[in-house]
């Protein structure tokens, strides 16, 4: 049930963010936040991350299901999975509905975060992916850190 509701408060937090830039913000538009570093731009993307699969919403559909199943198989179910384990997947699912939502409701995913570092205009970007990145990127140190130091074997964390 805690977990339901990490993915349920990411999913919200997602959501909410996106319906405030869609009613504050003309689609297109760019509001300066730190000239020449940080803008909130609402555009819409209708690939995965960089445009990749343009235009393929139905096959990015179906595809995010599957890792959804996947995810919840592999991980929730699995008994050997730690509490931040589990924790770091729910904030991972809950990126992911953010996203899905948008592709189920408006054929494409709100974006409006976008920033320039050092004079590259990274692709615009929101919250769900951001939760997304850092899911995975945790998910990635935990699993090494899991890793025995004697033996290269997987060992459980104490689970609580």
């Amino acid at each position: 049930m805690k977990l339901f509701l990490i993915s349920f408060i990411s999913l919200l937090v997602d959501r909410l963010i996106k319906v405030i830039v869609t009613f504050s913000i003309s689609f297109g538009e760019r509001v300066v936040i730190i000239r020449d570093f940080f803008n909130l731009t609402y555009v819409t993307n209708d690939g995965a991350a960089f445009s990749i699969l343009s235009g393929n919403t139905l096959l990015l559909i179906v595809l995010t299901i599957i890792a959804l199943v996947l995810i919840v198989c592999f991980y929730l179910l699995d008994k050997s999975t730690s509490n931040k384990e589990k924790i770091v997947i729910a904030l991972l699912i809950g990126g992911i509905l953010g996203n899905l939502y948008d592709r189920v409701v408006y054929g494409h995913v709100i974006d409006y975060l976008e920033f320039n570092i050092f004079g590259y205009n990274f692709p615009i970007f929101n919250f769900a992916d951001i939760v997304i990145v850092v899911s995975i990127f945790s998910l990635c140190i935990l699993t090494f850190r899991k890793k025995d130091d004697n033996n290269g074997e997987i060992k459980s964390e104490q689970q609580s």
